[in-house]
């Protein structure tokens, strides 16, 4: 596995093997790897020839006050985790490899209305954040197959429309969410988290279900629904962000007339932000079946 730090050298070892007739993905991470990453380059190396791991921990993610200084950097622990799946490449560049003119000088990319939804209206500078970095690591790698989690949903519909709409040749592939056995999605957020605190964040997912349950059984609508789940999520002792459903497509609010919905949560365990998501597919007509 070679770890590659500059954007020179990456860009002149793809093309070698580009010229060879190679097929490249892409898993671009922020470091702190878990099983969750690690199905990412797992999938990544059954539909490509050459896997690349980004590790770069962006600081633009970061808004003032937020955990960036106490993110964890693992750079050494990741690169034993990649090459014990055979990724083959593993980018890690610094700050000013990526931002060499610095943050204040930097060219930006922003993606309307996706950005300005869910997470983005308490976190306003994030998708912009994820949006350029993201941009820009495509245009520097230049994978066949860009690969993300479906935990975070809503910067995979971001994703999927920046590369849509700026014409970037990669195909963006969804991968589904990795779970820890008692249900909670896991996230490098995750290791702030005492052992009562992990049991306690279990409930997201419970509460996600049982709405899941309540769409299903078209008892109830998605105002009641999400009454109900922010009053359970406060109960569980969550500080509730927002519990929404949209069109798992568009991220347009869900209607009675949408089939594949995406109820998408936030919710703080005292200062640790947790998202998680799941989706329902409705039939048009008769019974209903989820995914």
């Amino acid at each position: 596995m070679d770890v590659i730090h500059t954007i020179s050298e990456l860009r002149t070892h793809l093309k070698r093997e580009r010229d060879n007739g190679k097929s490249i993905s892409f898993i671009s991470t922020m470091g702190a790897l878990h099983a969750g990453h690690i199905s990412l380059v797992e999938h990544g190396k059954s539909i490509s020839d050459i896997t690349v791991a980004g590790i770069f921990l962006n600081p633009s993610h970061f808004a003032e006050g937020e955990d960036y200084d106490k993110y964890p950097r693992t750079l050494e622990t990741d690169c034993s985790k990649l090459e014990a799946v055979r990724c083959d490449i593993v980018f890690a560049p610094s700050v000013k490899e990526i931002y060499p003119l610095g943050l204040d000088y930097q060219a930006t990319v922003d993606v309307p209305f996706l950005s300005e939804q869910f997470c983005g209206k308490t976190r306003p500078h994030f998708f912009s954040a994820i949006a350029t970095v993201v941009t820009k690591l495509l245009n520097i790698v230049q994978p066949d197959f860009s690969l993300f989690g479906e935990k975070d949903f809503q910067q995979l519909a971001v994703c999927r429309r920046l590369v849509e709409t700026l014409n970037i040749p990669t195909q963006v592939i969804g991968v589904p969410t990795i779970r820890d056995d008692s249900g909670l999605a896991l996230s490098s957020r995750n290791g702030y988290l005492n052992d009562a605190e992990r049991e306690q964040a279990s409930h997201l997912y419970q509460v996600l279900l049982n709405a899941k349950r309540k769409i299903l059984e078209r008892s109830s609508t998605y105002s009641t629904i999400e009454s109900e789940s922010i009053e359970a999520l406060t109960r569980f002792g969550f500080k509730p962000d927002y519990f929404s459903f949209a069109d798992a497509l568009t991220l347009e609010p869900a209607s009675d007339a949408t089939t594949d919905i995406v109820i998408l949560c936030a919710a703080y365990l005292d200062s640790v932000r947790l998202i998680d998501n799941i989706v329902v597919s409705k039939e048009k007509t008769g019974a209903s079946t989820a995914i």
